[in-house]
């Protein structure tokens, strides 16, 4: 008789099952035990539910790891690096650790699989999330998790100063959080994240909506393009100029969502995904007029991030890849897709976002939003390099520069020959 995995839910649980107990060592292709490692997630927790509908349609056995994101990326470290072949199935973050995976092939291509089955339909994912998990033409990765940046704001604000929709254009929105701070003594008209590294995220869509982007299609930085500029000066003005008194340029997402939940801004652009700490009533004042909307059009458009933030590969070393993928085709299949989206975790199947059922727990105003942001969303917000947070650090110098009222042009001209510098020293 098989003996179920003990699956583990706190914060570092590292499941083991007894290899004697499987009745084999794990590994290989004949083996009926699949190896999956995950991270502490809402999406993992939904997963382990119904993994023995999984088990019994497959015949397999899941064995799974689950870890905190710290202790995630310690263990890919270790054992990637080693070439061990006791991970079979990864949950890994694409715009994190993705190039880095990809680069030292340690995903297995999926190209194959995914494009001779014709069941799982590799056409139903988003363009966006699936650029990040596909790398020189070849498809390492699935995506499962997906955000995207939309705007916030104030219902009761704008009717106040006589607005009777939200800004849908990045100029209207300057207008509209002049007006509403003019109006609104104390208020600011706008908040956003003003880190330097935290920033570039959320200032990605803005670069993208003036035309602009991280590198061209050769690879080569672009972060002072004229349309670069354009943006670095809108978004950082933004902040100087109708931006909280006294405003510090080291704010991540918290302390810009707490000025907004406290009801001290008019305007914020954040993801998606950190929606409900404005319509917690235990954490939010603006519960009952916060408002959401997609990200106003720039001079290229609307085109907001739409990326995944979590994807499922498999290891380039498992023997076991038949099984890995055998997973990979539930877990990310449209039936649990749907399943999750339905529970609040958003994923990339065109399909699932067109089911009424997908979006229902949401806000009516944040589903209409995600509609135009997967429409149109570019799929990173970060470059897309090996070392993430040393490039964020040096994009993200001329939001800085912008907000403190430095020379934004002059600025992103020093960043772009460090970038490139940074871009050539890694292509080494």
């Amino acid at each position: 008789m098989r003996r179920r995995p003990i699956i583990g839910t706190s914060l570092a649980v590292v499941v083991a099952m007894s290899l004697a107990a499987c009745g084999g060592d794990g590994g290989g292709e004949d083996s009926k035990t699949v190896r999956v490692t995950l991270v502490n997630h809402v999406w993992t927790e939904n997963i382990k539910k119904v993994l023995p509908e999984f088990e019994k349609q497959s015949g397999l056995t899941v064995e799974v790891t689950q870890l905190g994101e710290d202790q995630l990326s310690d263990q890919y470290n270790v054992k990637l690096n080693a070439g061990s072949d006791d991970l079979d199935v990864m949950m890994y973050r694409p715009l994190q650790e993705g190039k880095l995976f990809a680069k030292n092939k340690y995903l297995a291509d999926l190209s194959e699989r995914v494009k001779s089955d014709s069941a799982f339909e590799i056409g139903d994912f988003q363009a966006g999330p699936m650029q990040a998990t596909t790398y020189e033409d070849n498809i390492v990765g699935l995506p499962i998790i997906t955000e995207q940046e939309v705007l916030y704001y104030r219902k009761d604000l704008l009717t106040k100063s006589g607005f009777t929709a939200p800004p849908k254009t990045l100029d209207e929105l300057k207008a509209q959080a002049a007006k509403i701070e003019a109006d609104n003594p104390g208020v600011a008209g706008f908040v956003a994240r003003t880190g330097k590294a935290a920033a570039v995220t959320q200032f990605s869509s803005f670069l993208f909506s003036f035309g602009g982007d991280f590198v061209d299609a050769s690879g080569k930085a672009t972060v002072n393009t004229e349309q670069a500029k354009q943006a670095y000066a809108y978004y950082g003005g933004l902040l100087r100029d109708h931006g909280p008194e006294n405003i510090s340029t080291d704010m991540s997402w918290s302390e810009a969502m707490a000025i907004f939940t406290q009801g001290k801004a008019a305007f914020y652009t954040e993801a998606n995904s950190l929606y409900k700490n404005a319509t917690d009533p235990t954490k939010s004042k603006v519960v009952d007029s916060v408002g959401f909307a997609a990200f106003p059009a720039g001079p290229a458009g609307s085109k907001p991030y739409n990326i995944p933030s979590w994807a499922l590969g498999v290891n380039d070393s498992s023997e076991n890849k038949d099984n890995a993928w055998k997973f990979i085709q539930w877990a990310a299949g449209k039936e649990q897709a749907l399943a999750q989206q339905t529970a609040g975790v958003p994923g990339a199947r065109t399909s699932v976002w067109a089911n009424p059922a997908s979006t229902a727990t949401l806000p009516k105003d944040l589903a209409e939003a995600n509609t135009v942001s997967t429409a149109n969303g570019v799929g990173h917000d970060r470059p897309l390099v090996v070392k993430v947070a040393q490039a964020r650090e040096i994009v993200g110098q001329p939001i800085v520069d912008a907000i403190t009222g430095k020379d934004a042009a002059s600025s992103a001209d020093t960043a772009n020959a460090a970038f490139q510098k940074f871009l050539d020293d890694e292509a080494k």
